[in-house]
């Protein structure tokens, strides 16, 4: 079976000093191999959605990012404004020190409030899975599936770790076989995202996009 790798890949620039020029290269490149979105920071999401305009490729960016830490009704304006800029999808994270505490009310209405303001746009849930135990990686999973996200994501990139075979085959194993499962943190060639779309996942969140690209070997793999 043949596997449209371009179509998984989530290309990302979330630098703190990514310039505009980056953004441009990065959104030309997205065109070149049709990736499924670029991933960028709020402030170039307008320039974003202009350059992309009828490529077919989608425009995501963050929401309470990196740290989660912030209200739920300033993500939800940030949902907000960022749709009305332009994005598709939207990438937030959870309130990670409200999930350690088990504070599963607050955390499914945090991630509700960005589905609502979302607006029927893509909904991705990071949960920084390298600060969390199995069982906290679990009901994170399901809380997300109650609040009516659309996909679980395992990192920011800038915490601890990244995404790992055994934490994607965990959520995709919580959250069953309807509900997107996003590799992010570390994922920066071929074999390594080969192996996270075998244990389950549905997109690829990476700088690395074009690298996964040049290093495609698989026979079975196009573009």
């Amino acid at each position: 079976m043949s596997i449209n790798i371009a179509s998984y890949i989530d290309h990302t620039l979330l630098k703190p000093e990514a310039s505009k020029e980056q953004v441009s290269k990065l959104c030309e490149e997205a065109k070149t191999y049709q990736f499924a979105s670029v991933c960028v920071n709020p402030i170039h999401v307008k320039m974003a959605s202009e350059l992309l305009k009828d490529s077919g490729v989608k425009v995501c960016t963050v929401v309470g990012f990196p740290l989660g830490a912030t209200p739920s009704e300033v993500k939800a304006f940030e949902t907000r404004q960022a749709v009305e800029d332009g994005a598709e999808e939207i990438d937030m994270v959870i309130n990670i020190g409200s999930l350690k505490e088990k504070n599963e009310e607050y955390v499914y209405n945090d991630i509700l409030s960005v589905v609502k303001a979302a607006a029927g746009k893509l909904v991705k849930v990071i949960f920084e899975t390298g600060f969390l135990s199995d069982d906290e990686k679990v009901l994170a999973c399901q809380l997300c599936k109650k609040a009516g996200a659309d996909f679980v994501k395992t990192s920011t990139g800038f915490g601890p770790g990244g995404a790992t075979v055994g934490d994607i085959q965990l959520m995709r194993t919580t959250v069953g076989p309807e509900m997107g499962v996003k590799a992010s943190g570390g994922v920066r060639d071929y074999e390594t995202a080969m192996e996270m779309i075998n244990a389950g996942a549905t997109r690829i969140g990476t700088s690395s996009g074009v690298s996964i690209m040049v290093g495609l070997k698989d026979e079975n793999a196009t573009y």
